[in-house]
C-alpha cells in the first residue's frame, strides 16, 4: 500500500548532522577568500556578525517549529497566520531558495575539478562549458538518486558524508596554523581596510549568510522527527554554534598562511597561485602536497553531501506547498518508501534552469543569500503574530523563546540588514522578479482576485517596496531598522485574529 505519510526516523543526530552537512558544502572551499578580499582581517567579524544574525533566526524558529513540527515548515507559518495569498508569495520565495542552492553545489564541485581536469569552465569567466555543464546535471540527477531511498537511509548517508566534511576543515586548520602563522597578515596590511562598510558587505557578499543559512535543514525535516519538542532545538542551535566556531577558524588559518607576497597589492586584490581553489592552492604554496590532494577530494565531498541534504528539503517544501494548495495536489505524492518522488522531480527539472551560464561564485551566493533570508525573515514576524493571537496561557509551546518580543524584531532587523548590505543590483532583481511573478499571479486569478485573503498579505507590498526603496538610496542601518519596526507593527494589524487553522492543528497535536 502506498505510504501517505512521511515517516519519523529523523532523531537527534540525524536532525544535528543534517544541518551541520548543510552549513559545511560549498561555502568553506571559497568564503575565506572571498571575505578576505572584502573585508581583510576584519573579516573575522564578519563572521561574528552573520552568525549572530541567523543564531536570532535560529532562536525564532526553535519555538516555531516545535510549535508546528512538519515537513516544508517555513510554508506552514505564514498560511496559519496571514492566509493563503501571503502563503502563496512566500512559498515562491522558498521554492527559489531551496531549489537553487542543489545546482549551486554541484557548480562548486565542477568549478574546483576544474583544478585537476581543466575545461570544464571557461578561463576568462569561470562559467561552465558543455563538458562541465554536463557534469553538473550528472551531480544533481545522482542528488535526487540518493533521495529516492528512505530518509532514515539518506540520513545516514549524510552522517557519513559529514563525518568527513568536519574532519577535512578541522585538518586544515591545524596544519595551516602549525606550519605558518604570519601574526603580522592581521595588522600590517590593515586589519579593516575597507572599513565598517567591508566588514557589513562581506556579510553577504562573501557567502556568510549563504553558508550559515544550511541550519534551516532541521526545522524542513521536523515533520519526520518522533520528538521534534527536543530533538529541533538541539540541532538548530547545536550545529549553528559548532559551525561558526569552525568557520572562525578557518578565516584565521587562511589569512595567517598568506605570504607577504599574496598581500602585495592589497587585500582587494590578494592573489596566489592556485586560488582559483584557494585551500588547495595555499597548502600547495606550503609544501602541503598531501593536504592539498584531501582538499581536492573534499571539493567533490562537501559540496556534493550539501547538495544530496538541499534536495531533500527542497522536496519537502514542495510537498507542503502542495499539501497546503499552495502547488498543484499531484505534487504532494509519495513513494511505498515515503519519499515525496515528484516533488523530488520538480526540484530536478526546476534546478536545471540554474545551470545556464551563471556568474561567479560570490555574486550567485549574494543573490541566494538574500532570498534565503527574505524566505526566513518571515519567521520573527510570525512568532510576534502568533503570540498574540495565540496566547501561551492557553496554547503552551514545547520550547518557549525567552524575550522574544526583543529577540524577533532584532532578528526581522537584521534579515533586513542582509539585504540591504547585498546592495541595490541584487534587490533589483529580486524584488523585480517577485513583482513580475505577482503581476502573472494576478493574471492567471484574475476572476477570483475578490476571493484572495488579501487582508493577511496587505503588509507584503509596502514591506518589499520599501526594502528595495531603501536599498536603492542607501538610506543606511537606522532608516532600516525603523522601517522594520514599522512593517512589523503593520504585520500585527494584518495578521488574521482568530487563526482557525493553526487552532486546529494544536488541537490535534495535543490528542
Amino acid at each position: 500500500m502506498p505510504q501517505t505519510t512521511l515517516r519519523r526516523d529523523a532523531g537527534t543526530p540525524g536532525l544535528l548532522l543534517a544541518s551541520i552537512g548543510g552549513m559545511v558544502g560549498s561555502g568553506w572551499l571559497f568564503s575565506a577568500l572571498n571575505a578576505a578580499r572584502i573585508a581583510g582581517p576584519a573579516s573575522l567579524i564578519s563572521w561574528a556578525i552573520g552568525g549572530a544574525a541567523v543564531l536570532l533566526l535560529a532562536f525564532v524558529f526553535a519555538e516555531l517549529s516545535t510549535l508546528f513540527p512538519r515537513p516544508g515548515a517555513v510554508i506552514v507559518f505564514p498560511q496559519l497566520c496571514f492566509g493563503p495569498l501571503a502563503a502563496q508569495i512566500f512559498s515562491w520565495i522558498n521554492f527559489l531558495a531551496y531549489v537553487s542552492v542543489a545546482p549551486v553545489e554541484a557548480v562548486a564541485v565542477v568549478s574546483y575539478a576544474n583544478n585537476l581536469w581543466p575545461g570544464l569552465t571557461t578561463p576568462a569567466t569561470g562559467l561552465l562549458t558543455l563538458a562541465g555543464l554536463g557534469c553538473a546535471v550528472g551531480l544533481m540527477a545522482l542528488f535526487i538518486v540518493i533521495n529516492m531511498l528512505a530518509i532514515r537511509l539518506v540520513l545516514r548517508i549524510n552522517n557519513i558524508i559529514t563525518g568527513w566534511k568536519l574532519l577535512v576543515p578541522a585538518l586544515t586548520i591545524i596544519c595551516l596554523l602549525a606550519v605558518h602563522f604570519r601574526a603580522a597578515n592581521f595588522t600590517q596590511f590593515g586589519f579593516a581596510p575597507a572599513g565598517a562598510s567591508g566588514v557589513l558587505a562581506a556579510v553577504s557578499g562573501s557567502g556568510i549568510i549563504f553558508t550559515f543559512l544550511g541550519f534551516r535543514q532541521a526545522i524542513e525535516l521536523a515533520g519526520e522527527s518522533a520528538d521534534p519538542t527536543r530533538n529541533l532545538p538541539r540541532a538548530i542551535l547545536g550545529s549553528l554554534l559548532f559551525c561558526l566556531l569552525l568557520y572562525l577558524g578557518l578565516q584565521t588559518a587562511f589569512i595567517a598562511a598568506l605570504s607577504p607576497a599574496d598581500l602585495e597589492h592589497g587585500w582587494a586584490h590578494l592573489s596566489f597561485h592556485g586560488i582559483s581553489g584557494p585551500f588547495a592552492g595555499l597548502a600547495s604554496g606550503l609544501g602541503l602536497t598531501w593536504l592539498a590532494v584531501t582538499l581536492y577530494a573534499d571539493a567533490a565531498i562537501s559540496p556534493g553531501g550539501t547538495g544530496i541534504i538541499y534536495a531533500t528539503t527542497a522536496a519537502r517544501v514542495i510537498f507542503a506547498a502542495a499539501d497546503e494548495n499552495l502547488a498543484p495536489r499531484f505534487l504532494a505524492g509519495l513513494s511505498p518508501a515515503g519519499v515525496p518522488t515528484r516533488a523530488l522531480a520538480l526540484s530536478f527539472f526546476a534546478g536545471l534552469l540554474f545551470l545556464a551560464p551563471l556568474p561567479n561564485w560570490r555574486e550567485l551566493v549574494t543573490y541566494l543569500s538574500s532570498i534565503g533570508v527574505l524566505a526566513y525573515g518571515i519567521g520573527p514576524v510570525v512568532l510576534i503574530c502568533l503570540r498574540d493571537s495565540l496566547p501561551e496561557s492557553a496554547y503552551p509551546r514545547p520550547f518557549r523563546l525567552a524575550a522574544a518580543p526583543v529577540i524577533a524584531p532584532a532578528a526581522f532587523i537584521v534579515a533586513n540588514l542582509v539585504v540591504y548590505w547585498a546592495g541595490p543590483a541584487v534587490a533589483n532583481h529580486l524584488f523585480g522578479g517577485l513583482a513580475i511573478a505577482f503581476a502573472l499571479f494576478c493574471l492567471a486569478n484574475l476572476r477570483r482576485l475578490q476571493t484572495l485573503a488579501w487582508r493577511g498579505a496587505a503588509w507584503i507590498a509596502p514591506y518589499f517596496a520599501g526594502l528595495w526603496l531603501i536599498t536603492y538610496l542607501h538610506a543606511g542601518i537606522i532608516a532600516i531598522t525603523l522601517f522594520s519596526l514599522a512593517i512589523l507593527q503593520l504585520a500585527r494589524v494584518c495578521a488574521l485574529r482568530d487563526p482557525a487553522q493553526a487552532k486546529e492543528r494544536l488541537s490535534k497535536r495535543s490528542l
